[in-house]
């Protein structure tokens, strides 16, 4: 009898269509199996759970994968290692994020690029603590 698949796990910012378009494009079930996405603003306890742990949502999106939890730069590369290159997405994706040098150069802009977007369609930043409800004008 072989053991169950694990479960990977995306966290990330529903509210950003960067976020959004990211995880939706990405072919990462062709690769490593099951993979749940989860909105940081689902309430769903999880994300409480990680914030407590000292992850800042706002500072990166989370990928929990084989019992490790990678966040920012570090979630981006792994999921570019992983990721199936079989569409350009993939292909370009992999050939730019998977170089750890480069994830950690290009993630600065990502976040940017969040938080704009983000401004620019009137949503708020996730709040720090999501026993909160978020303040629009907070965080930037």
């Amino acid at each position: 009898m072989t053991a169950p698949a694990k479960m990977a796990l995306i966290v990330y910012d529903g509210d950003c269509v960067f976020c959004q378009s990211y995880v939706r494009f990405m072919r990462l079930r062709e690769t490593v199996g099951p993979v749940e996405l989860l909105d940081a603003r689902s309430g769903d306890p999880r994300v409480a759970s990680f914030q407590r742990e000292g992850y800042d949502l706002n500072e990166g999106m989370l990928f929990v994968f084989e019992d490790r939890v990678y966040h920012g730069d570090e979630a981006v590369n792994l999921l570019a290692i992983l990721s199936s290159s079989s569409s350009l997405f993939g292909w370009l994706n992999r050939a730019i994020l998977s170089n750890r040098t480069a994830a950690r150069l290009i993630y600065p802009a990502l976040k940017f690029g969040r938080r704009l977007t983000l401004r620019l369609r009137g949503r708020s930043l996730l709040p720090a603590d999501l026993d909160q409800s978020p303040d629009p004008g907070k965080g930037w």
